[in-house]
């Protein structure tokens, strides 16, 4: 079933986009004419998600006032880290009271994808199973993981479940910064700032985080070389599909 509810990250510090987010916060960064935070607003707002929490950090007063213009058609609130940045975790934590469906997701405001036919959320959404799952990572095969320099994140067996890369030189997928979450996987957290991965290690033990392989192309926004070659990629699928 389709989630209502969707957690942005987007109080990261941005140091790799530099200069670019000397003087803006990087899901402000311009991509093909647009701010990058503004690629996943339009995505969850084609899924059909009408509440969205949003993390801020670093220039909070630039995120806020950008959201409330070009986000106001969101139930729109605005989780404020300015004091301590709590990393993917504790921003999960310090949010939870407003994620209050389960079901919902959590997208990074640093990507771009390009769905094929069914936008990717919908399908994460048609394959969730409570009963098993506590988290659904959506999957990118490296060569469709454009501007990435990873190695690949994960693997999956036949029933969709992840086992992580460990010692391997490589893994098949790159997990793409958009997830579907159960609130069950954000119970009894650490304290303070911490990594998602704890809890999806946990999720892993008990065989209940699982991934869902992304058919269309993605685009890791990290460094400032990446933003022509995503362009010209962007352009040139719009003139194919035109």
């Amino acid at each position: 079933r389709m989630s209502n509810s969707a957690m942005v990250m987007a109080a990261g510090l941005g140091t790799r986009m530099r200069p670019l987010t000397d003087d803006r916060p990087k899901p402000l960064v311009m991509v093909d004419g647009k701010p990058l935070i503004q690629f996943t607003l339009d995505k969850l707002r084609e899924a059909g998600v009408g509440r969205i929490v949003v993390n801020v950090h670093y220039l909070p007063e630039m995120m806020e006032e950008y959201l409330t213009s070009d986000a106001s058609d969101f139930d729109l609130h605005i989780s404020d880290e300015t004091e301590l940045l709590l990393e993917t975790g504790g921003g999960l934590i310090k949010a939870q009271s407003h994620l209050r469906e389960d079901p919902f997701f959590c997208v990074n405001s640093d990507n771009i994808w390009t769905d094929d036919s069914t936008p990717s959320l919908a399908k994460m959404g048609g394959m969730w199973d409570g009963d098993q799952m506590d988290a659904l990572l959506l999957l990118v095969p490296r060569d469709r993981a454009h501007n990435h320099r990873g190695a690949g994140d994960f693997s999956l067996d036949e029933a969709g479940r992840l086992e992580r890369r460990g010692d391997a030189d490589s893994a098949p997928f790159v997990y793409s910064g958009i997830q579907l979450l159960s609130h069950r996987l954000l119970r009894d957290p650490p304290e303070g700032p911490f990594s998602t991965n704890i809890l999806w290690d946990r999720a892993l033990q008990e065989g209940r985080l699982f991934g869902l392989v992304h058919d269309g192309d993605w685009f890791d926004i990290g460094h400032p070389e990446a933003i022509i070659p995503t362009e010209e990629r962007l352009n040139a699928s719009a003139l194919a599909n035109g």
